[in-house]
């Protein structure tokens, strides 16, 4: 009989240590539907509204005419702007559903720390686009422009323009999340502030190699203003570490 009540016991308690996790996956899976519906009908209110964004697209860049290499293209590239419209649009959502899902998990002090540190990410990611679309693509746009004008008239595939511009947003966007990425180093102790600061060194050459790995195009300017505002970003985030640890 003690065997059996023990047997019992442990079953018992298995159950109520695995009720809370299966609760979580069951939260996580509803919050992932509700985010699905939520990019979905922002999507679909894109793509109704896709011409004025078509336009917003192509106003970087002047005195060219864009043309369809075959029936469709246009069609397929207006449904992947609607596509990645409205996962941008959903991103202060998809942040505020990952805060309401992590908050129950965490400690006052933590809480402290990632509240800022996953606004703050969506603030950067929002500063990317903008550096991207009034400072990178208009500065990258011209210079092929001004390097061709004297001997070719400039038609291009919107395909390819929306892919170009595509790529230099979500790769600035990302790029600006390395203050983030510092602090959380930081806090977790992985790397110290000091250490960061010693090797600025290294820092100015890998962000001239991001600068020309993270920008689709091959002009130096483009790759410079990119690598200095890794460098700014670089610094920006050591700062903010330095606060934090004194």
């Amino acid at each position: 009989m003690a065997t059996n009540s023990n047997f019992n016991f442990t079953n018992n308690t298995n159950v109520i240590l695995e009720l809370p996790f299966s609760e979580h996956i069951e939260e996580l899976r509803q919050r992932i539907f509700l985010l699905f519906w939520v990019i979905l009908f922002l999507t679909c209110i894109a793509f109704i509204e896709v011409k004025s964004l078509v336009k917003i697209l192509e106003l970087p860049v002047s005195n060219v005419k864009f043309f369809q290499v075959a029936p469709g293209e246009y069609f397929i590239s207006t449904i992947k702007i609607s596509f990645y419209t409205g996962i941008l649009f959903s991103s202060p959502f998809v942040i505020s559903q990952l805060i309401l899902f992590l908050l129950p998990g965490l400690t006052k002090k933590e809480t402290k720390i990632i509240l800022p540190l996953l606004l703050g990410s969506l603030f950067l990611f929002g500063l990317g686009l903008a550096f991207s679309y009034y400072t990178l693509i208009p500065a990258a746009l011209n210079f092929f422009l001004n390097y061709s004008e004297e001997v070719l008239e400039p038609f291009w595939s919107f395909d390819q323009y929306f892919e170009f511009i595509l790529v230099l947003f979500y790769s600035t966007g990302l790029a600006f999340q390395i203050p983030i990425i510092q602090i959380l180093v930081g806090l977790l102790n992985i790397v110290s502030a000091k250490q960061m600061l010693g090797a600025w060194k290294y820092i100015i050459l890998i962000s001239t190699i991001l600068g020309a790995i993270l920008t689709p195009s091959t002009d130096p300017l483009t790759q410079l203003l990119l690598s200095a505002a890794i460098l700014m970003l670089y610094f920006a985030g050591l700062g903010i570490l330095f606060l934090l640890k004194n």
